[in-house]
C-alpha cells in the first residue's frame, strides 16, 4: 500500500515546485523501530509480541500518531500510517510530524491483565524515542483510554516525572481532553456536512451508508441520525445491514459490543461489498482499505463519498469517481479530527488549563471547516481531485520546514 501514497506525494511535490530530492526525503519514514516484547500470560507462560514505531518527518515539530493493537500490524502499514499522520497534521496546520506505532496481536484474545502487561511492555520498548517534545502517541485501532492510561503510567515510572503530555487519548482524570473519544467521528461528520453543503444536499432526509461500526462509524451514525439523516446501511467485520427505510440506530448502539459488532442481532445480512453499491446519497467507508476499486467504482450510487477509513479508495477508483462527478473527501482530510483533538489535549497538558466540551468542539469545527474549505477551493481552482489537493496541502508544511532546516 505504500506505493500509491508515494505516487500521490510525488505528484503533490511536483505541483508545489519541489524537486525529486524532496520526494526522496519524504517518501518513507526517517525511522522504523521494531521491538520484541515478552509478556507473561495468565497461565504463567511467556509470549513474545512484535511491536513497531515509525517516525516520518519532524521538521515541523514532534512526531504525532496513534498506536494500534491488531493482527494486521506490519512494517509497511506502519510506514504508510506514519506518512498519513504527517499529512493530516499538514492539512490541519498542526506543529507536528507524522508517527505511528503498533503491536501485532489480537487484543480480543487477551485478558485484561495480559493487555496491561503488553501495553506497559510496548512503552518500555519505545521510551527512548518518545516523549512530549519528541513523539506523542495516541489511541488507534483496538486501543482506548485505558490502554493510554497504562502507557502513561509506565512512561512516568521510567522517566520519574509527571508525563501527562507524553500521550493523548487519556481518561479525563489523567489529563484527557473533553470530546477526544468522539473527535474522529465528529470530524468526519463535519466533512459530511461541508460536502453536502457544496453539493446543495440537505442533511435532513439524506440517505447515508456507513461501512464500519467501530468508534468513528458508530458515532457518525448517531450524529447523522440525530441530524435527521436516514442511516440506511451499516456493516461490521461479519456482514452488513441495509434498509431503505432506515435502521434503528439507537437500538444498535445500545446492543453493539466493544468492537462494534452489531450484524449478529439481525437476519438477512448482506456482504460489505454489496453494501457499497446500494442506493444512498452519502457513502462513508469507515472500515478497512481498498474497498472501492476500479471493479466497483462504476457501481457506486452515492453523490458524496467521505473516507473515514485509511485508504478505502484506490487511485484508479478515485479517477473514475471524480470523472463521474462524485465528490470524494479523502482520508487525510476527513480523518484529521482525531489528531486535531490529540493536539488540543497536548496543548492543554502543557498549559495546565482544560477547556469545556463546547469550547473543544468549537475549536475542532473551526479547524476542520477551515481545512475542508482550503482544500476544496484548491481543488476547484487547480481542477484537481480532492485527494491530490489534500496531499498538496498536507505535504507543503513538512517540505518547507525541511527546506528551511537545510535537510534538502
Amino acid at each position: 500500500m505504500l506505493e500509491p501514497t508515494q505516487e500521490v506525494i510525488k505528484e503533490a511535490l511536483e505541483k508545489l515546485g519541489f524537486n525529486n530530492d524532496m520526494f526522496e526525503l519524504l517518501k518513507e519514514p526517517a525511522l522504523l523501530l521494531e521491538v520484541r516484547i515478552p509478556v507473561r500470560m495468565d497461565d504463567g507462560s511467556y509470549k513474545v509480541f512484535t511491536g513497531y514505531r515509525a517516525q516520518h518527518n519532524h521538521a515541523a515539530g514532534p512526531y504525532k500518531g496513534g498506536i494500534r493493537f491488531h493482527p494486521g500490524v506490519n512494517p509497511d502499514n506502519m510506514k504508510e500510517l506514519a506518512i498519513w499522520a504527517g499529512l493530516k497534521c499538514g492539512v490541519a496546520d498542526l506543529p507536528f510530524g507524522g508517527g505511528m506505532g503498533g503491536v501485532t496481536c489480537d487484543p480480543r484474545r487477551l485478558s485484561l491483565g495480559e493487555l496491561e502487561r503488553l501495553s506497559r511492555g510496548y512503552v518500555r520498548s519505545i521510551s527512548q524515542i518518545a516523549g512530549a517534545s519528541k513523539d506523542i502517541p495516541g489511541p488507534d485501532l483496538f486501543t482506548n483510554s485505558q490502554i493510554m492510561a497504562w502507557m502513561m503510567d509506565e512512561y512516568s515510572k521510567i522517566k520519574r516525572v509527571d508525563s501527562s503530555g507524553f500521550i493523548s487519548g487519556k481518561p479525563l482524570v489523567l489529563g484527557g481532553s473533553e470530546g477526544r473519544e468522539k473527535a474522529s467521528g465528529y470530524g468526519i461528520a463535519i466533512c459530511v456536512e461541508e460536502a453536502a453543503r457544496k453539493k446543495g444536499l440537505r442533511m435532513k432526509g439524506s440517505r447515508v451508508i456507513i461501512q464500519g461500526f467501530g468508534n468513528a462509524g458508530s458515532y457518525l451514525a448517531k450524529y447523522m441520525h440525530d441530524a435527521g439523516a436516514k442511516v440506511v446501511g451499516v456493516s461490521d467485520a461479519y456482514g452488513a445491514l441495509y434498509d431503505p427505510d432506515g435502521l434503528p440506530i439507537d437500538y444498535m448502539l445500545n446492543r453493539r459490543d466493544s468492537f462494534g459488532t452489531v450484524t449478529s442481532l439481525f437476519e438477512g445480512t448482506i456482504t460489505n461489498a454489496e453494501l457499497l453499491e446500494q442506493d444512498c446519497d452519502i457513502l462513508v467507508p469507515a472500515a478497512v482499505s481498498k474497498q472501492i476499486t476500479e471493479q466497483n467504482a462504476h457501481n457506486i450510487k452515492a453523490s458524496i463519498i467521505v473516507e473515514a477509513a485509511g485508504g478505502p479508495t484506490t487511485l484508479e477508483a478515485t479517477k473514475i469517481l471524480t470523472d463521474r462527478g462524485i465528490l470524494l473527501v479523502p482520508d487525510v482530510l476527513a480523518g484529521a479530527g482525531g489528531i486535531i483533538a490529540s493536539y488540543f489535549e497536548w496543548v492543554q497538558n502543557r498549559q495546565g488549563m482544560y477547556w469545556p466540551l463546547q469550547e473543544a468542539e468549537e475549536k475542532l469545527r473551526a479547524k476542520m471547516t477551515g481545512a475542508f474549505n482550503t482544500i476544496y477551493k484548491s481543488a476547484e481552482t487547480r481542477r484537481l481531485d480532492m485527494r491530490l489537493a489534500a496531499y498538496m496541502e498536507g505535504v507543503r508544511k513538512m517540505a518547507e520546514a525541511s527546506m528551511y532546516r537545510g535537510w534538502v
